[in-house]
């Protein structure tokens, strides 16, 4: 069996540090920062690096779907059933397989506006999402 260590080393405390123990914030010392040091701070962190404009082109955008859906917190059926939506198109929609046309597009719009509404005019139930 090894003796080595197997965790890092914790860092030493620093200027742009704020770790007051094992995962405590020493909220006195963020305080005590500039806008500046912070930023510096965040930075530093490697896995945490701000995207490149390549990056934000590239990424694909959640569609409006599953956002949708996820803020109503209904699975794909439910949401489908509560707005008269076919499961498969939903599925091709939130799977980016199609788009949504221009009616299904304001559609989608008047669901999220007024949810309510369009399950009491579909016979849906009137409950809140």
């Amino acid at each position: 069996m090894s003796t080595t260590s197997t965790t890092k080393p914790r860092p030493k405390a620093n200027k742009t540090s704020v770790s007051a123990g094992a995962g405590e914030t020493d909220w006195a010392a963020l305080d005590a920062m500039t806008d500046e040091e912070i930023h510096a701070a965040a930075l530093s962190d490697p896995d945490a690096q701000p995207w490149t404009e390549e990056q934000w082109a590239a990424a694909k955008p959640i569609p409006r779907t599953i956002t949708l859906r996820r803020a109503f917190r209904l699975t794909q059926e439910q949401f489908a059933e509560q707005f008269a939506i076919p499961i498969g198109t939903l599925r091709d929609w939130e799977q980016r397989r199609k788009e949504p046309d221009a009616a299904a597009r304001a559609y989608l719009r008047v669901i999220a506006a007024e949810p309510d509404a369009v399950r009491r005019a579909l016979g849906t139930g009137g409950g809140k999402a």
